[in-house]
């Protein structure tokens, strides 16, 4: 069997300007990134914006699993589905982080042969865009300590300057450190911390800039640090805005590249959505629904973390409403999820499959608290019997979602086709009356008691001491009407990655609580994630190698 890499090179590629053809964008709207990539322009980008508008399909998933899902192969498969039959679609992803993917999670650029390409550079440095962001954070970062050395003239308090420095890699020893170390000509010692780059307030206010008028906007109100007394100080009070929307004009401009069967794929921005807000950009999702008439993305993580984010917070922000949802399931995961351990999976178990799919029924229940359809997908494994996927068919269709078998892993394009027939029957006959879930202007702690409970299904929600003087404090600086975006485990509903299926009677922990206000939102950080990964024992990167021709391996 081939692997995804394998496949991916195997792949005939069409010059990018083709791709471009597809969408009505003309050569001279592309900043080419070699034969295969390109950035599109700010004036293909205001153009599109009078074309009429398409339908705008989200595809989510459960809560993820050691044995996979396919969400991002299921929407490169259904994008190149609609192509099969007939339609124009457009798919719009994330960018993937060098992180997860030298980690334990690897690329992100789907799988088999349902896959964004040239699926290497996707997964490595594509067109920079994480790296500029990574320098605008450090540059913010550097003119911060220059600024307290130079003579403090903003009175910053040392001890609380909550500006972190970033990188995209999983390095846990940077998450706590000292800086400042040696001479007096070396800077003021302090501790400090790294994230990673899909961590930073600069991928998220990047990735919900409008233009970049707004993206200085919003540069300029992130909060850097407090005074002695109290008072917030911004990066525009700090004069790193000019510069920093120097590093990021390019990185601001959508990614063009295609699937696997020529589907035109725009990509751009990737914050994560355990810790961030987990979707691609708005300018590209907003230039996709004027270029094609179906448009489908992704939001990270599963439907609690990352469709839950993409609904209250992008889709709020934006002005967007969403059509329709596909929600993506696996056999494997329900049984997973059922107390079956990874090893056995493709064994049929069926008693497993039922105390399991209560995961799978929670995600449906709370995709329609936001009154969108859903259409159930399963993700397909040649070790599923007929008998499992009639018992999820049913299950689904007793709860009001459409069903369908997705082979895209296998079959491309063709073994989406009953997905994206589903998809358009449900585009065609079923009216999405989409609204947010919460009011904004409720207090802080109402607003994340009603995601714990309605979303995650918690009892209660507990605050640390810390936590309560943070939200209070926000909210006396004017920060309370913000959504808010909660950093959590992925692997369970609950804050606790050990709690699968359906957890009940559970109490979600508070522990730190803080205003990305260039973004737009608080940030509740909850459990013990981290906003800094660390490798696994055996990271994805002693794999991958390289060999004198210049071609690379074990990348998946």
């Amino acid at each position: 069997m081939k692997t995804d890499i394998q496949i991916a090179q195997e792949a005939r590629m069409e010059p990018i300007v083709r791709i471009a053809e597809k969408l009505s964008i003309p050569e001279e709207e592309l900043e080419l990134y070699g034969k295969y990539k390109a950035k599109i322009s700010d004036t293909a980008l205001e153009q599109a914006g009078n074309r009429p508008k398409g339908k705008l399909v989200l595809v989510t998933a459960v809560n993820p699993t050691p044995a996979g899902e396919g969400k991002t192969t299921t929407s490169v498969g259904l994008g190149q589905a609609f192509g099969k039959l007939g339609k124009q679609a457009v798919v719009v992803l994330r960018e993937p982080s060098l992180g997860p993917c030298f980690g334990l999670k690897g690329g992100a650029a789907g799988g088999g042969y349902a896959q964004a390409l040239p699926m290497e550079d996707l997964n490595l440095h594509f067109t920079g865009d994480f790296h500029a962001i990574t320098a605008a954070n450090n540059l913010l970062a550097a003119i911060l300590d220059n600024h307290i050395h130079q003579g403090n003239a903003l009175h910053i308090d040392p001890a609380r300057v909550v500006w972190k420095r970033c990188l995209d890699m999983n390095d846990r020893v940077l998450r706590n450190i000292v800086v400042g170390l040696g001479s007096r000509s070396d800077g003021v010692v302090r501790e400090d911390h790294f994230v990673i780059t899909v961590a930073s307030e600069i991928m998220a206010v990047l990735c919900l800039a409008e233009d970049m008028e707004d993206l200085k906007e919003r540069l300029s109100r992130m909060v850097v640090a407090y005074t002695y007394t109290g008072e917030v100080v911004t990066a525009g009070e700090l004069e790193a805005v000019g510069a920093m929307a120097a590093l990021l004009r390019d990185a601001l401009k959508p990614n063009l590249i295609q699937t696997l069967e020529h589907t035109p794929v725009l990509v751009h921005g990737g914050p994560f959505a355990n810790i961030a807000h987990g979707c691609n950009s708005v300018r590209a999702t907003k230039a996709a629904l004027h270029l094609a008439d179906y448009v489908i993305t992704e939001a990270g993580f599963g439907a609690d973390l990352g469709a839950e984010k993409f609904f209250d917070i992008k889709c709020r922000m934006a002005g967007l409403s969403v059509d329709a949802v596909v929600l993506v399931a696996t056999v494997r995961a329900l049984k997973y999820n059922g107390g079956v351990p990874k090893e056995a999976l493709g064994e049929e178990n069926k008693k497993a499959l039922s105390v399991g799919i209560v995961n799978l029924e929670k995600h449906i229940e709370n995709l329609q608290k936001y009154g969108v359809p859903v259409i159930v997908t399963l993700n397909s494994f040649v070790t599923d019997t007929d008998e499992e996927i009639a018992f999820v068919r049913a299950f689904c269709e007793e709860r009001g979602c459409e069903f369908a078998l997705s082979q895209v892993w296998e079959k491309g394009g063709e073994g989406g086709v009953r997905l994206a027939e589903r998809v358009l029957h449900t585009l065609e006959t079923k009216e999405s009356r989409f609204c947010p879930l919460y009011d904004v202007t409720l207090p802080v702690p109402e607003k994340i008691e009603i995601i714990a409970k309605e979303i995650y299904g918690a009892k209660d929600v507990s605050y640390t001491g810390n936590a309560e003087k943070q939200i209070r404090m926000l909210e006396e600086q004017g920060y309370g009407d913000l959504p808010v975006c909660m950093a959590k485990t992925p692997y369970s509903l609950s804050d606790d990655p050990a709690l699968l299926g359906r957890p009940e009677d559970f109490t979600v922990t508070v522990r730190e609580v803080y205003v990305s206000a260039g973004a737009g939102f608080l940030v509740v950080l909850t459990g013990s994630v981290m906003t800094m990964p660390g490798l696994p024992k055996y990271p994805a990167a002693n794999r991958i190698d390289v060999d004198a021709s210049g071609q690379i391996t074990g990348l998946f």
